[in-house]
C-alpha cells in the first residue's frame, strides 16, 4: 500500500465511534491508525506488548499506570508492556499505534 502524503488522509472520523485500521501487520509487530471522535476512548487494558502512540490529529488524554497525559498532534508517548493504560478524546484525535513483539 502506498502511503499519502498525509497519513490523515488513510482514515476518516465518524460521528460517536473509534475507528481503526491495520496498515502493516507482520509476525514482528503492528502499525495501525486510528481515528476517535470527541469523548470516544478505549477503555483500561493491557498490551504483553510496548505500544508507541504518535498523535497525528487532535487532542488524546493518554492515561498510564493511573497517569494521564495530553498529548497533541505531532507527539507521541510510549505505552510499556504490561502497564494498564487507557486514551480518551478530548477533541477528536487520529493516531498511529506501533506495537512491536
Amino acid at each position: 500500500m502506498d502511503i499519502p502524503k498525509n497519513i490523515n488522509d488513510l482514515i476518516n472520523y465518524q460521528e460517536g465511534s473509534v475507528v481503526s485500521r491495520e496498515i502493516v501487520k507482520k509476525p514482528s509487530g503492528i502499525i495501525s491508525l486510528f481515528a476517535f471522535d470527541i469523548e470516544q476512548g478505549l477503555s483500561e487494558h493491557k498490551s504483553p506488548y510496548d505500544a508507541l502512540v504518535i498523535v497525528t490529529d487532535g487532542i488524546a488524554e493518554v492515561t498510564i499506570s493511573g497517569k494521564k497525559h495530553k498529548v497533541r498532534a505531532g507527539e507521541s508517548i510510549l505505552m510499556k508492556a504490561n502497564e494498564p493504560h487507557a486514551l480518551k478524546a478530548i477533541e477528536k484525535f487520529k493516531m498511529v499505534l506501533i506495537m512491536i513483539k
